[in-house]
């Protein structure tokens, strides 16, 4: 049996908890798990070889354990620490930022200025941030999460699979809009906008399934009250709790995924699609939905579905014409996938 180290103590849990319940159960590998206290108090792990770790003990935990990969789950920081590790271990990256990972120094030293003076100038006193290009190119191997962004460098790691659960049918459509509630990484104000439109007698149901504040809370405090009594809206201003992210989507009929194109990452511009992943991507695979994506969204997934004029309409129409998912995204054949792919590494 094989050995690995997973390795999150910057970001990244949802994808360490991807991890943990895709490796489940493996016949052909073993890992241990070292996150931060952040992380750990975020994932759910029974049997796990779980380490509470951090950026001053790492090189020590892993010293003389005989791994035969290991997977960083986020390289944001530390970049000093992680150099170390992929000298020394065969390592892989999960890659989030494709145009952060391909900034110059002077890129970096630039960024520095923007925004997050204090923060940022920590990373480049403190943590190494000119070595940021050192520790990608010294790692054996760059995944992503995303198909659409695999390359000669960059290479795909499956592990979102798609979770057996009752499915539930909705008397009327029930539309689920995951992510926090903020203008910076979706188009909640064209959402707003659209729903404030509608022309229909059909009842209809929006959730906003994320954390709502500031400008974005006013909107949808206003809205609700401005609508018909068949168009109903659900908004949380508080974080949503695991146990309700999980019971609405797994409720929904449709996914309405309003991405804004272009964003920023060390105030660097990415592109979902192209340099980054959106999460919802995961969020449609992990719960069977097929998801309603702006029309310039760059997808070949069957499971994507380009926003057209009419969206409502659309989004009736989507929520009655099933996706198979299980054929290709069963926790059965995404953990084949997973482990052919790691043994072809080692």
């Amino acid at each position: 049996m094989k050995k690995i180290a997973y390795i999150e103590i910057d970001t990244h849990a949802e994808i360490a908890q991807a991890f943990i319940d895709i490796m489940e159960g493996s016949q052909d590998f073993a890992v241990d798990y070292y996150f931060s206290k952040r992380i750990k108090d975020q994932v759910s792990h029974r049997h796990e070889a779980v380490f509470l770790s951090d950026s001053s003990m790492i090189l020590d935990q892993l010293k003389g354990k005989p791994y035969d990969l290991v997977v960083i789950g986020t390289v944001h920081r530390y970049f000093t620490t992680f150099l170390a590790v992929t000298k020394k271990y065969n390592t892989a990256i999960i890659t989030h930022n494709l145009n952060f990972i391909k900034a110059s120094k002077l890129d970096l030293m630039k960024s520095v200025f923007k925004e997050d003076f204090i923060f940022r100038l920590k990373l480049w006193l403190k943590e190494g941030l000119f070595y940021k290009t050192k520790v990608y190119q010294t790692s054996r191997n760059l995944f992503v999460l995303d198909e659409a962004l695999v390359s000669e460098k960059y290479k795909y790691l499956p592990l979102f699979y798609t979770r057996d659960f009752d499915k539930v049918k909705n008397e009327n459509l029930l539309v689920v809009i995951p992510g926090g509630v903020s203008q910076k990484r979706r188009n909640y104000h064209y959402i707003f906008e659209t729903l404030q439109k509608l022309n229909t007698d059909k009842r209809c149901r929006f959730i906003f399934l994320g954390k709502a504040n500031g400008h974005e809370l006013k909107q949808l405090e206003n809205l609700s009250e401005k609508l018909p009594e068949n168009i109903e809206i659900t908004y949380f201003s508080e974080r949503v709790s695991s146990e309700d992210f999980e019971q609405w989507m797994q409720k929904a009929d449709v996914l309405w995924c309003p991405i804004q194109q272009d964003t920023e990452f060390f105030s660097m511009k990415e592109t979902y699609g192209l340099s980054k992943m959106t999460g919802n991507l995961g969020d449609a695979i992990a719960y069977g939905k097929l998801a309603v994506f702006p029309g310039n969204y760059p997808s070949k997934l069957s499971f994507i579905i380009p926003e057209k004029e009419n969206v409502l309409e659309q989004l009736k129409t989507v929520s009655e014409n099933p996706f198979d998912f299980y054929t290709i995204y069963s926790r059965k054949e995404v953990q084949k996938k997973l482990e052919q792919f790691l043994t072809g590494l080692l």
